[in-house]
């Protein structure tokens, strides 16, 4: 199968991240795609960021429409996801949605660590249904560019930080940023329960539903759009649109 492996975001050196990660976790006969936005923010650290980046993604995925299996969007605040899913062909997977989920698999309860700020991540655990599995959250001092350039450094921050989700309940927890990607291979064995990689979890599960061979909802607000005018998109997205 040929996964695409979609970063929201222009920076080229967490795009190979993130597809290195992927790689890693894939299975014999997975091909990663690996794809980086023309516009949009360098990082997504904002909710204007977020916004601008989703349709720079929706863009980058219509590119793609009918030449993939199945999409992994390589963004921790899985951006445009469910945008993504109505519109697209094949199955989309949030690498933050996978990961909190497969945490609800390990464990009675996860954690979540990332960059900075927390609350726009309990907005989206909330959003994804599943507060009520959220031992806590924690934001390490550092940025996605650090990360890149010390992963050692920024290592020993989020190691900190699962200890202190660990002592509050958390039975795993998940490295939220697509800077972090890979980030549990470098510290599972220095950690007190399992890390939880998006681009790991994402993977397979993309996997899994490909092998599925699941239907797209024909109703509902998740069947694809038809008959939609738009003006000045991109004529891949503006296809979809149209249907």
């Amino acid at each position: 199968m040929r996964l695409l492996v979609a970063n929201a975001n222009t920076t080229p050196a967490i795009t190979e991240a993130c597809a290195a990660a992927a790689r890693a976790a894939a299975a014999p006969g997975t091909e990663i795609v690996p794809a980086t936005p023309r516009f949009g923010p360098a990082v997504i650290s904002s909710r204007a960021e977020n916004v601008i980046a989703g349709h720079a993604l929706l863009e980058l995925l219509a590119e793609h429409a009918g030449k993939v299996d199945a999409c992994l969007l390589a963004v921790s605040h899985d951006t445009a996801l469910e945008a993504a899913r109505q519109m697209m062909p094949c199955p989309v997977v949030g690498m933050t949605e996978a990961a909190c989920l497969a945490g609800c698999m390990v464990g009675g309860r996860f954690g979540l660590v990332t960059f900075g700020g927390i609350e726009t991540y309990r907005e989206l655990v909330a959003r994804h249904g599943l507060s009520s599995r959220l031992a806590g959250l924690a934001g390490v001092s550092a940025t996605p560019h650090d990360a890149v350039a010390d992963p050692e450094g920024v290592g020993v921050k989020v190691l900190a930080a699962v200890a202190d989700l660990a002592a509050q309940g958390a039975d795993s927890v998940v490295l939220a940023g697509a800077a972090l990607a890979g980030f549990d291979r470098l510290l599972q064995a220095r950690a007190p329960v399992a890390l939880l990689d998006g681009m790991a979890c994402g993977v397979r599960m993309a996997e899994m539903l490909v092998s599925l061979r699941l239907p797209k909802p024909r109703t509902g607000s998740y069947a694809a759009c038809a008959g939609r005018a738009s003006l000045d998109l991109s004529p891949a997205l503006a296809a979809l649109l149209r249907g």
